[in-house]
């Protein structure tokens, strides 16, 4: 019997499956109901796996738009799960791990502190895909994130980043010299649109980074879990390998990482942790 981890946000909701200790056929739809949402994720997700309603044990749901569903999914054991600890155990099992911060980037960004028994929310900031896609749309008229990623391709960060070469020929320690010191603080008049939108990628995976680098040193952890639809910005991993190598962290990008939530939901309830009936 499977575990159906469902993930509802406003405009998009993730699925996938868990069955015998693994997941399987991770999917999204687009939608701007949450409700016709879901449910189109859930028609796609049985035809394209051949599943009967009776191959079903249970649904679990989380995510912004969980709120909305009210009433068994089908008639359906339904149980509404913690978005936070859905972040915190898809993280852990995606990664291998069994203890980190995991970070959800989506619109804003979630920090997660994670272990095999609990997940807490420890902070976050409005600085995520939202920020990317509003200063891409003001700053260059772009407004989807591929048309960002492809507008980033070639730029250059000297062009719009101060670093701290450029402040002082002193070494400092800790500090090497292309290190960013001011995002868009040199931004020139001769800037292309590359430039300007490399800066916006850089501006926003580096403040989540650092984000995340302060709570391991709080909670002494050195494995940061990125997950979340921005781990698909192909500059983040440059971005984030060079934030590792400085300040002696991991941050890891799982396989599947924008399915992390949905994931977690399922493997809730495989774990037997809390969570609340639907439709009782």
């Amino acid at each position: 019997m499977r575990i159906i981890g469902i993930d509802i946000g406003g405009s998009t909701t993730k699925i996938i499956g868990f069955y015998n200790g693994k997941l399987f056929s991770p999917m999204i739809v687009r939608a701007n109901d949450p409700v016709a949402s879901l449910y189109g994720a859930f028609g796609k997700f049985m035809a394209a796996n051949g599943l009967e309603l009776s191959d079903i044990k249970q649904i679990m749901v989380t995510g912004a738009g969980s709120s909305f569903i009210t009433d068994k999914i089908y008639g359906l054991p339904t149980g509404k799960v913690d978005e936070f600890r859905c972040i915190g155990m898809g993280g852990l099992y995606l990664s291998g791990l069994s203890e980190a911060i995991v970070v959800s980037m989506g619109t804003g960004t979630a920090l997660v502190k994670a272990d095999n028994d609990n997940a807490v929310h420890i902070g976050g900031t409005g600085v995520g895909g939202g920020t990317l896609l509003g200063l891409s749309n003001r700053m260059l008229n772009v407004r989807n994130f591929s048309d960002i990623i492809e507008t980033a391709r070639g730029g250059n960060l000297n062009n719009v980043d101060l670093t701290i070469g450029d402040i002082t020929r002193d070494t400092l320690v800790g500090l090497p010299p292309e290190m960013t010191a001011s995002n868009f603080g040199k931004i020139s008049d001769l800037a292309t649109s590359a430039d300007i939108a490399l800066g916006i990628i850089n501006l926003v995976f580096q403040t989540i980074g650092m984000l995340s680098i302060f709570a391991t040193r709080i909670y002494n952890i050195k494995d940061i879990v990125l997950t979340g639809n921005l781990t698909n910005v192909p500059q983040a991993k440059e971005i984030f390998s060079g934030l590792s190598k400085l300040f002696n962290v991991n941050f890891i990008i799982p396989e599947n990482a924008e399915y992390s939530t949905a994931a977690g939901a399922a493997i809730t309830y495989d774990k037997r942790m809390p969570f609340n009936e639907i439709g009782k």
